[in-house]
């Protein structure tokens, strides 16, 4: 029945209709969802396939998307779009907690809803479609869970941020990380504003961002340091001289 609705299938089959996957092997995709909590012939090794198989499935998508994209551009996008909370999503969005199999004390300790162990069900699931229908297979399984997110993805939005590009430069010329600290508050709780400065001691050099929250503050405060650091150290820059 191609059109019976989603939630009136059994749980396996709905997973499949969803994944765009229908197993000829049933006890492959079992595995895939066994958790080692719950016995022998659990998902471990399908986990180890599936996460090389996705990653190989995204680079591939990510490719031929960004065609001029360099590969640290590339290289970050991956990183977001295979990381835990990433595929806890798509896991969650799956329907994977239903179908999970868990010993008893891990289901009651809320195993079925852990990130970790849908990321790694997911990865096995993965790697089940590899094992039984080869590459091109997976490849449309992690286009129909990714590819939605790919195309709507611009290339600006992988830029580092401030923080990260800041500690990096420092570290690169074997300077000493930067420091945060809170330099005021104002506002009611709920509708606060945060000043952060942010400061290189040993270069006697700081600036202070504001922002609706800590982090944000500390962004901006990382990013107007990053300027002033890579103005000084232009040539005949202070950090030159």
């Amino acid at each position: 029945m191609p059109d019976q609705p989603l939630n009136t299938l059994p749980p396996l089959l709905a997973l499949q209709r969803r994944l765009g996957h229908q197993f000829e092997n049933e006890a492959l995709l079992q595995r895939a969802l066994t958790h080692r909590s719950f016995g022998a012939g659990h998902n471990e090794r399908l986990e180890f396939l599936g996460d090389a198989v996705l990653s190989l499935a995204v680079s591939r998508l990510l490719f031929d998307r960004f065609g001029d994209s360099d590969e640290g551009d590339l290289t970050r996008v991956r990183a977001h779009l295979v990381r835990e909370d990433s595929l806890h999503r798509a896991a969650l969005a799956l329907g994977l907690p239903e179908v999970l199999r868990l010993s008893e004390g891990e289901a009651r300790g809320g195993g079925a809803q852990r990130a970790s162990i849908l990321a790694d069900a997911l990865e096995a699931v993965i790697g089940a479609v590899f094992l039984e229908r080869g590459y091109e297979a997976a490849l449309g399984v992690v286009q129909r869970l990714f590819g939605e997110v790919i195309q709507a993805t611009e290339a600006e939005s992988w830029s580092k941020d401030a923080k990260t590009e800041l500690q990096e430069w420092l570290q690169a010329r074997r300077l000493p990380v930067p420091s945060y600290r809170i330099a005021g508050t104002r506002g009611e709780k709920h509708a606060q504003t945060f000043e952060v400065e942010c400061s290189v001691p040993t270069l006697a050099l700081a600036e202070r961002g504001e922002g609706r929250s800590r982090r944000a503050a500390e962004q901006e405060a990382a990013r107007r340091l990053l300027g002033l650091l890579k103005a000084n150290d232009r040539p005949g820059g202070p950090l030159r001289s």
